[in-house]
């Protein structure tokens, strides 16, 4: 089985790998998901990352389609306790006290379970006192609806504002950060966001690990674009150093006998300060790539050639 690593003070623990369920409701249907979901718990994946506002990008789609299938999910399983479920809060709808408490009601419903074991602010709301936002938060772990707290696309001043103020009044405080991070976009957190993480002991879990799919290989041309409904935001990776850094992970691959996206993957998992980096599949055959890289170790020198290719310009 995989090695489980501990995500900060949660008192969740994972191993380098947290399957995304952005894709749940969306470009995976309820009986692939399932099939998805039964392949990660077989393959030793114990954490299952969603949001209350998955897919409401989709026209037609209103939002907690994600949720509503894991939670049908968990209720076919039959079993609760060896899964771990984060979800997210207020990208529509802010971080105020009223919000949260009537989004978490929503969330636990659709995910029938009477307890979350990750909630995530899951983004930064500077219109909202920080204040208000984690004493809402804080009444939810006291009254055993969410068992551990995180942050999702904050800047490191107010992470670590939102810290002390937890601190302080004695409350439940962020133990997680879920950040954009990829070998492609290393300064997304490295420095300032990845200092405050690992100084303040937070779990750190990763987003866009894969560069919206571009990482895996598939997109290497604008042809390749049009395949995908994700080739809008794969587009800036076609220039720049995106072909360079793509370069060296087919040449690390070929020499380790693993695929791209293993190998961007395992890069990810082995920076220092990452927990685990998140990854969605819409098939078992995907699911099962990506377990791959959790068996992965990234030699010296091939780590060193992915760094130079994917220093900062």
């Amino acid at each position: 089985m995989p090695e489980l690593r501990s995500l900060g003070a949660s008192g969740l623990r994972t191993p380098p790998l947290i399957l995304g369920g952005n894709v749940f409701g969306w470009t995976a249907d309820e009986p692939t998901s399932f099939r998805i979901l039964d392949a990660f718990v077989a393959g030793g994946g114990t954490m299952v990352d969603t949001a209350d506002v998955y897919a409401a990008w989709v026209p037609g789609l209103k939002g907690g389609e994600s949720e509503t299938v894991i939670g049908n999910w968990l209720a076919r399983r039959g079993r609760r306790d060896d899964v771990a479920v984060a979800t997210k809060v207020g990208f529509i709808g802010g971080l105020d006290a009223a919000n949260i408490e009537r989004a978490v009601e929503g969330s636990l419903r659709r995910l029938r379970t009477d307890y979350i074991d990750l909630y995530y602010a899951h983004k930064d709301d500077a219109e909202t006192p920080l204040e208000e936002t984690l004493a809402a938060f804080d009444r939810l772990v006291r009254a055993g609806k969410v068992r551990a707290l995180g942050a999702s696309q904050i800047e490191a001043p107010r992470l670590e504002a939102a810290l002390d103020i937890s601190a302080t009044n004695g409350w439940t405080g962020y133990s997680v950060l879920q950040t954009w991070y990829s070998i492609l976009e290393r300064p997304r957190f490295e420095d300032a966001l990845d200092q405050v993480a690992q100084r303040r002991g937070l779990g750190v879990a990763t987003f866009y690990s894969l560069a919206n799919g571009y990482l895996t290989g598939k997109y290497r041309s604008s042809a390749d674009l049009a395949k995908s409904v994700r080739g809008d935001r794969v587009a800036p990776y076609l220039e720049g150093k995106g072909p360079r850094v793509l370069a060296a992970i087919d040449a690390v691959a070929a020499q380790l006998g693993a695929t791209p996206a293993q190998v961007a993957l395992a890069w990810a998992a082995a920076q220092p300060g990452v927990t685990a980096p998140l990854a969605s599949a819409t098939s078992v055959e995907q699911l099962e790539e990506l377990l791959g890289s959790l068996e992965l170790r990234l030699p010296a020198d091939q780590t060193a050639r992915l760094d130079k290719a994917s220093s900062p310009d």
